[in-house]
């Protein structure tokens, strides 16, 4: 009995032992997958659905390359000097003394646009076409067009052209107000010429102003944006333009994460203005303005900081007029809220001369309302049209 226990056990754990080694039990596990049958199961897994290729198939035939030609004038590096030969010593001598000779010689650029018409009308940006001689228009059908500049605002940055040819395609015009932070976005352009390039990212920010730029409140995105982009539309998922790229933040002159684009209902208006009376109207309040920080805030008895505190009021302004005073806190202009400094110049810009609209303020611990009717801001010498 006690022989036929030792065999079994010592049967038991040569089992164990060839289990251990590796050699197939009574129950083997799975063996793995083929290399091939792992590979079929990545290709099958479901892709993300975001997807950019119908929105560029179809909005890009709208989406044109500009190039221009400006005549310039400078003077020459080194002015002749008859008879006396370069490798002669008294030439660097008499060259000081020679006046310089101007010249004119031509620059070429490259910009993008897109056609908000079907009979030919551009938007692109005032700096692509600014003091340009010749502008010539390329469609993605290699059809060129020599284009007419129909107006130009660089305060917005916007330009308008013409060219003769129909049943083009054109983009359909969104929404900047119903776009949202983090919200994907998709641009075409001409970057360093390479023509219909798409790129694409997300809003970074709205309302974004920037220096000298007080009438455009920039949609601020991290599409790669490069020269050659200005001017080119930016599109939401549904394929309407919301705005036209126009500036990168840059220390080298490349993208670097940052770019902006002017909100498109900011720059339709400015073209409707140019198309109709050849210059670009806006509305004046007369009020010098700053941001309201914690400090004054508590001072004020507000809330929270908001608004935007008029720091000096022009005598005989509309502001004036109306009896708004240094130290008011403008809450709202015209039922839209003001929640910073920057937010009020181009609202009110954007404000027809001659309207009467209600003013939202914060004066001695008390909200109140004033109406203030709009003047016109002084014309914009560098509104123009050809």
């Amino acid at each position: 009995m006690t022989n036929k226990l030792g065999v079994a056990i010592l049967l038991l754990l040569a089992a164990a032992a060839c289990n251990r080694s590796g050699t197939p039990s009574s129950s083997p596990a799975s063996p793995p997958a083929p290399a091939a049958t792992r590979e079929a199961s990545r290709s099958s897994a479901p892709l993300p659905q975001l997807d950019f290729s119908a929105l560029a198939e179809k909005e890009g035939p709208a989406v044109v390359n500009i190039s221009t030609v400006r005549k310039m004038r400078g003077e020459a590096a080194l002015p002749p000097l008859p008879g006396i030969p370069e490798d002669d010593p008294f030439f660097d001598f008499f060259r000081r003394f020679a006046p310089p000779v101007p010249r004119d010689y031509r620059t070429q650029s490259l910009g993008s646009g897109f056609l908000i018409s079907r009979d030919g009308v551009i938007l692109t940006n005032a700096h692509v076409v600014d003091e340009a001689t010749e502008v010539t228009v390329k469609l993605t059908d290699r059809r060129e067009f020599k284009a007419k500049v129909i107006g130009v605002d660089a305060r917005s940055d916007v330009a308008v052209l013409k060219i003769d040819a129909k049943d083009l395609p054109a983009v359909a015009i969104g929404d900047p107000a119903h776009t949202r932070v983090g919200e994907w976005v998709v641009a075409i352009g001409s970057p360093f010429g390479f023509e219909n390039s798409v790129t694409a990212g997300i809003i970074s920010a709205k309302g974004r102003q920037l220096p000298d730029e007080t009438y455009v409140p920039f949609l601020q995105t991290d599409v790669p944006i490069n020269p050659g982009n200005s001017g080119g539309p930016l599109f939401n998922l549904r394929g309407e333009v919301i705005g036209i790229n126009s500036q990168i933040y840059s220390r080298t002159g490349g993208y670097m994460g940052l770019s902006f684009a002017i909100p498109i209902d900011v720059a339709m208006n400015v073209a409707d203005q140019l198309r109709q009376t050849g210059k670009v109207t806006r509305g004046r309040l007369g009020v010098r303005i700053q941001d309201v920080n914690t400090d004054l805030a508590r001072s004020f008895g507000l809330e929270r900081p908001e608004g935007a505190l008029i720091a000096a009021v022009e005598p005989r302004s509309p502001a004036a007029q109306a009896g708004l005073q240094t130290g008011d806190v403008i809450l709202g202009f015209d039922g839209k809220p003001i929640k910073s400094a920057t937010d009020l110049p181009a609202i009110v810009a954007s404000t027809a001369p001659g309207r009467t609209v209600t003013i939202d303020l914060w004066r001695e611990s008390a909200r109140r309302s004033v109406e203030v009717r709009i003047a016109e801001a002084p014309t914009e010498p560098r509104s123009w049209r050809h």
